[in-house]
């Protein structure tokens, strides 16, 4: 058994981290909130977008369009998003193992993979990955977002689109359902309106002024901009939501081995005074 100091310099290391488990818990949940908030405001807007797109392909050539064009796809392009820090539970794994995968059935496919990460985490796995080629790596990306961080990864995507050394872009990341579920997915971004989405009946019946062709060549690449938006708003409220579950469910293992050594210490010091009381005891009766 160990000895009561070695017990008890050990559950002082422990609460030490159980500290800063708490900490860390208490400051995910805070930036979760407000993340989940960011993403809530605009997820009927972005919704509304794909809508948009869908009608406008609907009423219009967009053939001719370099952003609708569909076509054999002999290389895809991903937009990998992660996390710059880790204890955030699975969350880079996820995302991660889900890219892995893509990139293993375009390779079965014939098909060539080109990949934009985001996130330090996803920089550190690409350097190792085979059969991908980088075009851009971003990390430090802010918590909150704005269209001046997302637009150099859209530019990028969109260029590469129109000029057809790409025939498909998809952005993989974390969708954030609650703050207990959190669900890896993909987003077919271009070509734009390529998974046509259910119209609302009031889009179905609106005018497009001066008319749909106008619309189409001046809001598209916004629409798409507020989609691409909201993957990474989607992803920051998911990061935070499973960091924070991590570092409770690291508190709540401190506070069980905490438990477990002091029920150790309390043994070990009882034998200890047992002990003494018995040699005590021996001694007296030796004396007499």
């Amino acid at each position: 058994m160990a000895s009561t100091q070695a017990l008890k310099r050990r559950m002082g290391s422990i609460k030490n981290t159980k500290q800063i488990t708490k900490a860390m818990e208490l400051v995910s949940a805070s930036k979760m909130r407000r993340a989940q908030e960011n993403a809530a405001k605009s997820r009927d807007y972005r919704a509304m977008a794909s809508q948009i797109l869908t009608r406008l392909r609907e009423l219009t050539d967009v053939d001719m369009h370099p952003l609708f064009q569909q076509r054999k796809i002999k290389v895809r392009l991903y937009v990998v998003i992660t996390s710059d820090r880790g204890l955030a539970g699975a969350y880079n794994s996820n995302v991660l193992k889900a890219f892995t995968k893509r990139l293993q059935d375009d390779v079965e496919l014939g098909i060539k993979s080109q990949a934009i990460v985001v996130g330090k985490q996803a920089a550190r796995f690409i350097s190792k990955v085979e059969h991908c080629d980088v075009i851009g790596i971003y990390e430090e990306f802010p918590d909150h977002p704005s269209s001046n961080d997302v637009r150099p990864i859209l530019n990028t995507v969109t260029r590469h689109f129109a000029e057809k050394s790409v025939d498909a872009v998809e952005v993989i990341f974390t969708n954030y359902l609650s703050s207990i579920r959190q669900e890896v997915t993909t987003d077919h971004l271009l070509p734009a309106a390529f998974q046509p989405v259910e119209i609302e009946p009031d889009l179905e019946e609106a005018i497009f002024e001066p008319s749909p062709k106008a619309v189409l060549e001046n809001v598209t690449l916004r629409l798409i901009e507020s989609q691409l938006t909201q993957d990474f708003l989607e992803s920051l409220a998911s990061e935070h939501s499973m960091r924070m579950i991590a570092m409770k469910n690291a508190t709540d293992n401190a506070n069980e081995i905490i438990d477990d050594l002091n029920l150790a210490y309390n043994t070990a010091r009882q034998a200890s005074i047992t002990q003494e009381i018995a040699e005590i005891t021996g001694g007296a009766e030796a004396i007499k």
